[in-house]
């Protein structure tokens, strides 16, 4: 299952998934990747793990988002977290692409035996209820 970090701008989600990817690379046997859109998280986030930014690559979209993370997981089978920070940023504010765009990174998930979290700037009453069933929210 994936796990969402939910809340309005400058609620802490970025400090948040920092905590997360920090104590991620401390447990790991096995490799930690963190996305964002700019670079920005690079004096944050231990050296240990894979800092990735977004716009390198034209990211741009969920579906190269998501083409992006399989790639991450076909490519390296010992990949064990994947977090993504400023989601809604890199793959826009459309709600029905992102549920469906969830739906199937948690598939992927599941199949790669990876733990992905992401941040989203947004009020949970904005999101389509059916992302519950895909995720869990911290």
């Amino acid at each position: 299952m994936i796990t969402l970090i939910i809340g309005n701008k400058g609620s802490g989600k970025t400090k948040k998934l920092i905590q997360l990817a920090n104590e991620a690379v401390e447990k790991s046997n096995g490799n930690v990747v963190v996305i964002e859109k700019g670079a920005k998280l690079t004096y944050d986030v231990t050296h240990k793990a894979r800092l990735i930014d977004t716009d390198q690559y034209h990211i741009d979209s969920f579906e190269a988002l998501y083409g992006f993370l399989s790639g991450i997981c076909a490519g390296n089978y010992d990949v064990t977290d994947i977090l993504v920070d400023s989601t809604l940023k890199i793959g826009g504010r459309d709600f029905a692409a992102l549920e469906s765009f969830l739906a199937k990174v948690n598939k992927l998930a599941d199949q790669s035996e990876t733990k992905v979290v992401f941040s989203i700037s947004a009020d949970a009453s904005e999101l389509p209820a059916g992302i519950d069933a895909v995720a869990e929210k911290i």
